[in-house]
C-alpha cells in the first residue's frame, strides 16, 4: 500500500467487488512494483502477478520451477504495497504438499494479496504453456485445495482462492481430466476454477459449459484470442493477460539497447527526448517525489524545506 493511502475494505473484498462489477474482470499481468504502478496509472481495476515474469525479472530465469516461495511472496507483497488495486498472485504449486500450501496461502494472504492460484503440477513445475508438464494424482491435488480453503476462511474469508488444473495439456492429460478436476477443486473450496492451456475457442466453451462455478481464463500462450464480448457471451468470470507488460519491456529495452550500440550514446538523448513527451515521461513525478514533498511539509519540522534553496534538479511541489 503506498505511504499515506489506506483502504478500509480487505483486498479480496475489493475484488470481489471488481468480479461483480465487471463481467468479465479483464486483468493485466504485472511483474513487479514499477510494472504495477504503470498498469494502476492506465487505469485497470484490478492486477496479476505473473509468475513466469516473476521468475525472470528477479532471476533472469525461465518458469520451470526455479523461483522459490520466499522471491514470488515477497514479489507479491512488494506488488501489493506499491498500488491501491487489488492484486491476483501466482502461487505455482504451493510449493509443496498440502502442509506447505497452508503455510504459502497464509504468507499470501499476510502479504496484502487479494487472491491467488494453486495448479496441481509435479513439482517442479513449468509454465502451463510449455510442453513437458505433469500433473499429480487427483487426492493429493483435491487435498492440497482443501488445505488451501481450510486456511482461507480461518484468516480471511474474502481472500480468492482460484484453483488451476494442467491436466488438458499434459503428460497423459485430457480436456475430460481437465474438467472433472476443475469441479472437484470447486467442491473442495475453490473459488474459481482454471482450467491451463485449452487450445481452441470450442475447448473454451466446452470448459466454461462444463464447469460448475466461475471460470478463470489465461488468454496468452496457446490458448486463444477472444474479445471482450466474447468472453461474457461463454460466461468467463476472469481474464489474465499476464505477460504483454512484461513483453512491452522486453521489446522496448532491446530495442534502446540496439539503438544505443548502433549510434553511441546520442542515442539516449533522443530517447530521453522523446519519453519526456510520453504521459509518464516525468519519471520523478511519476515514482512519487511530490508526495515525499507533500508529506515532509506534513511531518517535519518547517525548516526542513530550506534544503530545496539553491539545489539543481527535479524540484518537487508543495502541497497546494
Amino acid at each position: 500500500m503506498r505511504l499515506g493511502e489506506g483502504e478500509s475494505a480487505r483486498p479480496g473484498a475489493r475484488l470481489r467487488a471488481a468480479m461483480a462489477a465487471h463481467k468479465p474482470l479483464i486483468i493485466p499481468g504485472c511483474y513487479n512494483a514499477m510494472s504495477a504502478r504503470v498498469l494502476e496509472d492506465v487505469g485497470f481495476p484490478a492486477l496479476y502477478m505473473s509468475g513466469y515474469g516473476t521468475s525472470l525479472s528477479l532471476l533472469g530465469l525461465p518458469d520451470a520451477g526455479l523461483v522459490t516461495q520466499t522471491e514470488m511472496a515477497l514479489n507479491a507483497r512488494l506488488i501489493a504495497s506499491a498500488v491501491r488495486l487489488p492484486l491476483i498472485a501466482d502461487a505455482d504449486t504451493g510449493f509443496g504438499n498440502a502442509i506447505n500450501v497452508a503455510r504459502t496461502v497464509e504468507e499470501y494472504i499476510r502479504s496484502g494479496v487479494a487472491g491467488m492460484h494453486l495448479e496441481d503440477q509435479v513439482a517442479p513445475k513449468r509454465c502451463g504453456h510449455v510442453a513437458g508438464r505433469e500433473v499429480i494424482d487427483r487426492d493429493e491435488a483435491v487435498g492440497k485445495i482443501r488445505a488451501a480453503a481450510a486456511v482461507r476462511d480461518a484468516i480471511d474469508p474474502s481472500f480468492v482462492l482460484i484453483a488451476r488444473t494442467d491436466a488438458r495439456g499434459a503428460h497423459g492429460g485430457s480436456m475430460e481430466e481437465a474438467i472433472w478436476r476443475a469441479n472437484a477443486y470447486l467442491a473442495a473450496g475453490a473459488d474459481l476454477a482454471f482450467v491451463e492451456g485449452p487450445a481452441s475457442k470450442a475447448e473454451v466453451a466446452e470448459i466454461c459449459a462444463a464447469v460448475r462455478g466461475p471460470v478463470f481464463y489465461n488468454m496468452t500462450g496457446i490458448s486463444p484470442r477472444m474479445s471482450e464480448s466474447e468472453m461474457a457471451e461463454l460466461g468467463i468470470a476472469v481474464c489474465i493477460l499476464p505477460g504483454a507488460a512484461m513483453r512491452a519491456t522486453l521489446m522496448a529495452v532491446h530495442d534502446f539497447a540496439t539503438a544505443l550500440k548502433e549510434h553511441g550514446p546520442m542515442a539516449e538523448a533522443e530517447f530521453d527526448r522523446r519519453f519526456q513527451q510520453h504521459p509518464v515521461g516525468n519519471l520523478h513525478v511519476f515514482s512519487g517525489f511530490d508526495r515525499i514533498r507533500e508529506m515532509e511539509a506534513a511531518w517535519l519540522p518547517a525548516e526542513s524545506a530550506t534544503k530545496y534553496e539553491g539545489t539543481l534538479g527535479h524540484m518537487p511541489k508543495p502541497a497546494e
